[in-house]
């Protein structure tokens, strides 16, 4: 007797729903990718339980005919994919024809659909038709969900609390919203409205009615395109930021997608302006020919690969950064609320010209550091000025911007002194408000980008140490050191062993900042041992350059001189992004003239 046999099609489809089926959620986008692709334009998803009870989906779509409602339940039945080259042309969200029988293997299924004079209704319960009769005429589709997993205990017991299950549900269905601002989506649970979109075709508007005022007033639009991807959509100014990446939102081909390389791209072109565990929210649509991509590598559909990759990224860094350029990044210390949306500027005048080798320079320099070598040594002239506060570095020789008018948005914003409060904050003013800037965080990101420039240009002194700096280590750290000795001497130190797991120290660049020499050098060792083997020589160099832009700076309840803090302000206005200091906190806040006004109710509107 053969020990080989062929499953059961109820076991077979029970197997998939272990994969296509994970949880609430996977119900809710199987039959809406479904509604979709039947080319509905208005989409209600009603749940019972967060889901746990019940799903009910209803749509106005094509509907299907009784033989095509029947068959649509039997394993890999579609409409979608004939002939084997359809693969390399998938447009609709649906194509495996597995989403169906799997969910009704593992649930009951209950569904009315019409799509001519006579509608059919159909129920399964555990993949056995149980009732399949003529319904009323009703074009599209109602399918109910209930009792998801009641055959299978062990799936059943890992779903999870009504909240977790719902969250899920109405973060997919907002995402899915962004991806066809043209339907009408509406979810609710329990009777209660969670989700509304009014299906206007406006992408903005869609954002906001998902997320509010706040956010889609604060959102800039953004376009671009190469020989084989175009891209359009949102993406949030700084001020606006999320602790986690779920607001990332990337849609190829209309399929809400969750790419590491995308991802990346919009997080690197960030950079700077953001603290490294802050995410933007960005909306963005990209659309190729589907032979470019593959979506069929994971179950869900949900996780894609991408060809020209390399292209791609640069794009959307190219992209991103010229538009944040542009804006004028001063965030507001209070928000107002109005009942109009107030529409970002470019989209209701021309974007400004960039010049794109200057940008590409500015990426290259943000995020491409000691690409180019391995040699490069800075230094920084050290200044001896008497004052109530003596500047650290002389940073008003930026002989690369010499030529370029950077921010001119921020430069406009005509800025003047008025004083210093609380010993950390430089009071400015100008005839829209009142500007509050960190004397640290300017004067930080002044010095960022000024030793980032001189290492971009390879200038560099030693400093011969009279006493040279020892630094031991324990066994496992000191061997870690000296596999990246390199890295340490390319530098700019004169590293030699001394001894039991001890490194001596006899010379350092200068631009170490003088009486915290063993402080940074005691930095860098941290950094390097603490990646080990997936040590990031680019991620390290910035850290660095910022830990030592951080440790040259002003610190907070330090008393400034009017000329120094004028000196600070005017180097700002120098700086490809005046906005964030090296470490991504904002530089600037603004009060306007309105909202003091309002605050001592001058006005009272």
């Amino acid at each position: 007797m053969t020990k080989i046999k062929v499953m059961s099609e109820n076991l077979a489809n029970k197997i998939a729903a272990g994969e296509v089926v994970e949880k609430c959620a996977s119900v809710v986008k199987e039959l809406v990718e479904n509604s979709i692709d039947a080319q509905a334009t208005s989409i209600r998803i009603d749940l019972q339980g967060g889901g746990l009870k019940e799903i009910k989906i209803t749509d106005n779509g094509q509907g299907m005919e009784r033989e095509d409602a029947i068959l649509a339940f039997q394993r890999h039945a579609t409409s979608k994919l004939i002939r084997e080259d359809d693969l390399f042309f998938i447009n609709t969200l649906g194509f495996r024809g597995e989403a169906l029988p799997s969910i009704a293997s593992v649930s009951e299924v209950d569904m009315v659909t019409c799509a001519s004079d006579i509608g059919t209704h159909i129920h399964i319960k555990g993949g056995k038709l149980e009732i399949n009769e003529p319904s009323q005429a009703r074009q599209g589709t109602i399918i109910t969900v209930s009792n998801l997993f009641y055959n299978t205990p062990a799936r059943l017991k890992y779903l999870k609390s009504e909240q977790y299950e719902l969250s899920n549900s109405v973060s997919y269905i907002e995402k899915l919203s962004f991806s066809y601002p043209n339907i009408k989506f509406e979810l609710t649970n329990n009777g209660k409205t969670l989700v509304k979109t009014s299906g206007s075709g406006n992408l903005l508007k869609t954002i906001h009615e998902i997320y509010g005022l706040n956010v889609s007033s604060n959102m800039i639009e953004v376009k671009g395109q190469t020989d084989d991807y175009t891209m359009e959509g949102y993406i949030c100014k700084p001020e606006i930021l999320k602790s986690n990446r779920n607001h990332m939102i990337t849609i190829v081909n209309g399929r809400v997608v969750k790419n590491n390389e995308l991802n990346r791209a919009i997080n690197d072109a960030y950079f700077r302006y953001k603290p490294d565990i802050k995410y933007p929210i960005v909306i963005l649509k990209f659309e190729t020919d589907p032979t470019l991509i593959d979506v069929n590598i994971h179950p869900t559909k949900q996780d894609i690969k991408l060809s020209k990759t390399a292209e791609l990224y640069e794009m959307i860094i190219d992209t991103i950064k010229d538009k944040l350029y542009q804006e004028l990044l001063v965030p507001n210390a209070l928000k107002n609320e109005t009942k109009e949306i107030s529409l970002p500027k470019s989209m209701i005048e021309e974007p400004k010209k960039s010049d794109s080798q200057d940008l590409h320079e500015d990426i290259q320099t943000e995020l491409d550091l000691f690409t180019s070598s391995n040699d490069s040594k800075p230094s920084i002239t050290i200044s001896e000025e008497s004052s109530d506060y003596n500047p650290q570095i002389k940073t008003t020789n930026y002989k690369s911007f010499k030529d370029r008018l950077l921010n001119p948005e921020f430069k406009n914003l005509n800025l003047y002194v008025i004083g210093q409060t609380l010993g950390t904050y430089i009071v400015c003013q100008n005839e829209s408000g009142l500007y509050l800037i960190d004397q640290h965080a300017a004067q930080e990101r002044v010095n960022y980008e000024l030793v980032q420039e001189q290492f971009k240009n390879k200038e560099t002194t030693m400093i011969d140490l009279l006493i040279p700096i020892n630094i031991e280590l324990n066994s496992s750290d000191f061997l870690k050191i000296k596999e990246h000795l390199e890295i340490i001497t390319n530098l700019g130190f004169k590293i030699e062993e001394f001894g039991l797991n001890t490194f001596t120290i006899k010379s350092h660049p200068s631009w170490l900042k003088e009486g915290h020499e063993e402080e940074i050098i005691h930095d860098i060792f941290d950094e390097i041992i603490r990646q080990g083997e997936n040590f990031d020589r680019l991620r390290f160099n910035n850290k660095l350059i910022a830990t030592i832009a951080c440790k040259m700076s002003v610190r907070a309840n330090t008393r400034l001189s009017r000329e120094a803090m004028e000196e600070i302000i005017n180097n700002l206005e120098n700086c490809r992004n005046p906005y964030n200091c090296a470490h991504g906190r904002p530089t600037i806040v603004k009060f306007s003239t309105y909202d003091l006004e309002r605050m001592f109710k001058r006005v009272m509107n």
